[in-house]
């Protein structure tokens, strides 16, 4: 394939466009999957993605945008998706977000002599990045539990460059496995879950989630049911994290004053209200160890979240909440103007600090009568308005009584709401990196904490596995 910043410069100079913007993403992926103790397949695939936007102006803060994105590899279809976004944007309406593009002198950015890796290859992945994981998931598979279960990585390198000069690279791991193990058969089959997110593999514990793994299976030799209703629940990081996760792509400033979102109130938003008497902070870094993630916006389409008017922007650390106090919510430049709010790029990671520092075994041993999830998934939205969610739990729900698990429960469908979850939670432990169930395929840079509900409602039975 052409150099992918041969391609940004290439489409820049063919430009007839006020102004343009190229961006270009190459991916690299690998994947591994085993089933019944087996492995089943393995592959590695190569791609691209790149896209030209193109802005006529009409004034300063007014201008028409077309984006055209293309999967070709061939150098000449490169003018042809030029004239497209310049088609598109001749007939285009005129752009909301509209704002003078940003430029190295001017904003401090990298310009194209500033980005020393400009010209360099993208970063890579293949199956061998697997050779330590297959090699110890080999030890479960001698067992009498049934795994299954999918590891992926990918790297995505990603190429911006404007026509005012913004020249920005940056290469992404993003990496995965999850295990699920199964024991028993028809009315006694035990299900359980592990995972956990990765950018490399090298500090990947396969034995040590495969012990989990048989851990929670044991827990399920004796079983209770229960009836829908309120109960004292821990909720593993996992969970955790798929709920902030939700709440984080709500906290958008326009929905906010415009009142149609959770984070809106009579006459502005709800920053500076405290949610949780806990100190938690709920926050964004592009730097966080092991969670890094692209410091800059890259975007072919505009949001209430982002804006291509923004590409190049540096992304930094945002505090969502600050020692249990709303402090943030998303603005991309245009509407931080429009509202005088301070500009916010969303995060790409997030992370939940200030809880007790007490492990999840440490506040089960403290649990005289209640709850312990594993997972959530099919979670979906019921009330914008409060935020109030309804989703499954999956894959191992257990009473735990005066210290201990004593059996695995059924299943239950739930109704909370993130934003209330918080204000309730009497306890959190100790934060770490964990990978979410539901979310996985669009967000696994998360560490959370485990939380203590005194009274998660569980609002019905679920027949779910």
């Amino acid at each position: 394939m052409m150099p992918a910043g041969a391609v940004v410069e290439q489409a820049l100079a063919l430009s007839h466009a006020d102004e343009a913007m190229v961006i270009v993403t190459d991916a690299h992926e690998a994947s591994l999957r085993w089933a019944g103790n087996s492995m089943t397949t393995n592959g590695s695939s190569i791609s691209r993605e790149w896209s030209v936007i193109s802005i006529f102006r009409d004034g300063p803060n007014a201008a028409r945008v077309g984006s055209v994105s293309s999967t070709s590899v061939d150098p000449d279809d490169i003018e042809a998706v030029v004239h497209a976004s310049e088609a598109a944007a001749r007939t285009a309406e005129p752009a909301k977000d509209a704002m003078p593009l940003l430029t190295p002198d001017a904003d401090g950015l990298p310009g194209g002599d500033d980005t020393a890796d400009w010209a360099s290859a993208p970063g890579s992945t293949g199956i061998e990045v697997f050779t330590e994981v297959a090699r110890d998931l080999a030890g479960g598979f001698d067992g009498a539990d049934r795994l299954y279960g999918f590891a992926h990585h990918q790297v995505h390198t990603t190429w911006l460059g404007t026509s005012t000069g913004v020249r920005r690279r940056f290469v992404q791991p993003t990496g995965s496995v999850e295990i699920n193990g199964k024991r028993g058969e028809g009315a006694e089959l035990a299900s359980a879950w592990v995972g956990v997110g990765t950018a490399n593999f090298t500090d990947v514990d396969i034995p040590g989630l495969l012990s989990e793994l048989s851990r929670r299976l044991d827990w399920s030799k004796r079983r209770v049911e229960l009836p829908a209703g309120r109960y004292e629940t821990l909720l593993p990081p996992s969970a955790v994290a798929d709920l902030m996760i939700y709440m984080s792509w709500t906290m958008e400033g326009r929905g906010a004053h415009e009142g149609h979102s959770a984070f809106a109130k009579a006459g502005g938003t709800r920053i500076g209200e405290r949610l949780s008497e806990i100190p938690l902070t709920l926050f964004s870094d592009p730097a966080a160890s092991g969670l890094e993630y692209r410091p800059f916006v890259a975007t072919s389409s505009s949001s209430e979240s982002l804006s291509v008017f923004d590409n190049g922007l540096t992304a930094h650390r945002v505090d969502w909440l600050r020692d249990g106090v709303i402090e943030s919510l998303v603005y991309p430049r245009a509407t931080a103007a429009e509202f005088d709010a301070p500009t916010t790029v969303p995060g790409g990671n997030l992370l939940l600090t200030g809880g007790s520092g007490a492990t999840l075994d440490t506040m089960i041993g403290n649990t005289e009568r209640g709850l312990l999830l594993t997972t959530l998934w099919y979670i979906r939205e019921v009330d914008p308005a409060t935020l109030l969610l309804t989703g499954l739990t999956r894959d191992g729900v257990y009473l735990v009584e005066n210290g201990e698990v004593t059996a695995a429960v059924n299943n239950f469908r739930f109704n909370e709401s993130p934003i209330d979850l918080l204000r309730r939670t009497t306890e959190a432990g100790a934060t770490e990196t964990t990978l979410p169930r539901e979310w996985k395929d669009w967000f696994t840079r998360t560490a959370m904490p485990p939380l203590r509900i005194p009274d998660f409602h569980m609002s019905s039975v679920s027949q779910a596995t």
